[in-house]
């Protein structure tokens, strides 16, 4: 048995002259987390329908456990797929929502009913199981649509953006309830979605498309931390770019170069700097006060503005708001910057 649970050989998926998907290499590990993130139009979904086998290559080749299934119909794949309209049987209960597979597979009644009792358990719905879809909330008809595609025992799990119709505060609960169920069964999870705070906090690894393309695998920090692309920096979380004449004369290099607003400490000429850091004198341009931070636009005196984000852990919004318009010091550490091509 192979380590990778998917592989992808320089596979291509045209929609007439559409590059959607343009000879992408990709090895998912057995029993990872998996999140491949990008924006809309970016070729991740259309990854996850070929792995599902909804959509078929153009050219190149997927296995699935050392298998090729490039040209296998979803039913004789192993893999299931959650998907963001949950996809319930309305006029069915929850059990049945969620046997249905089992059902069809002519799955004995008692073991039907044992392995029920066992994923109602796992999602935290165990006594809902006698309840229509419609009598839930949308946590929990999320929770329903996961049980449906556990049941089966899948070597792999899909799941399309299948958090994007809840609300913010269910949305973030969800992040770790997935995550800790992955944990406890084991199988390869591999998840479709644009928003970054959900890849960055479930994932064991990520891969950022962009049209058509990956930019860049790596785990959450090394995708945050140390973007491979002006792209990557952009798309995950926020961050200064930096180039040129501006960057030279910071860093000794016009080579571009990255740095997140939370590394950067606002300070001013009085501040006593180490040969470690680097440092740019600028102007307070606005004030943005956010409750937990305050998010500082700085004009640099060499051109170009900087974002920096700062913690209010002894500020009020009055103190914060004095700081428009007064002369800085930005200064952060040398090594908090990543040099950045495209």
């Amino acid at each position: 048995m192979t380590n990778s649970a998917i592989r992808f050989d320089k596979v291509s998926r045209y929609f007439g002259d559409v590059k959607a998907v343009d000879a992408v290499d990709l090895e998912i590990n057995d029993g990872e987390f998996f999140s491949m993130l990008g924006p809309s139009g970016s070729g991740k979904t259309t990854c996850l329908r070929m792995i599902a086998g909804f959509d078929r290559p153009t050219s190149g080749s997927i296995h699935l456990y050392g298998q090729e299934v490039s040209d296998l119909p979803p039913y004789d794949r192993d893999v299931n797929t959650v998907f963001q309209d949950y996809a319930l049987f309305p006029h069915m209960t929850v059990g049945d929502n969620i046997a249905y597979g089992l059902m069809i597979k002519r799955v004995p009644k008692t073991e039907r009913a044992k392995r029920l009792d066992e994923i109602l358990d796992l999602v935290q719905l165990a006594g809902f199981a006698a309840r229509k879809p419609s009598q839930l909330s949308g946590g929990q008809r999320q929770r329903v649509a996961l049980a449906r595609a556990l049941i089966n025992h899948p070597k792999v799990l899909l799941l399309d953006e299948p958090l994007g119709a809840l609300d913010l505060k269910l949305r973030q609960q969800m992040q770790v309830e997935l995550k800790s169920i992955q944990k406890r069964v084991g199988i390869t999870f591999i998840f479709v979605t644009h928003d970054q705070e959900e890849a960055l906090t479930m994932s064991d690894r990520i891969a950022v498309f962009n049209q058509g393309k990956i930019e860049q695998i790596g785990s959450p920090s090394d995708v945050y931390e140390r973007p491979a692309s002006s792209f990557v920096a952009g798309f995950v979380g926020t961050s200064n770019l930096v180039s040129g004449e501006v960057a030279k004369r910071i860093t000794g290099s016009d080579q571009k170069f990255s740095i997140r607003p939370e590394k950067i400490h606002l300070g001013s000429a009085s501040d006593v700097l180490t040969e470690t850091m680097y440092k740019a004198n600028g102007t307070v341009r606005d004030v943005i006060y956010l409750g937990l931070y305050t998010r500082y636009l700085v004009s640099l005196d060499d051109g170009g503005d900087l974002v920096v984000i700062e913690q209010n852990l002894k500020t009020t919004s009055m103190d914060v708001l004095k700081a428009r318009d007064q002369k800085v010091v930005l200064f952060w550490e040398k090594d908090h910057i990543s040099r950045v091509g495209g």
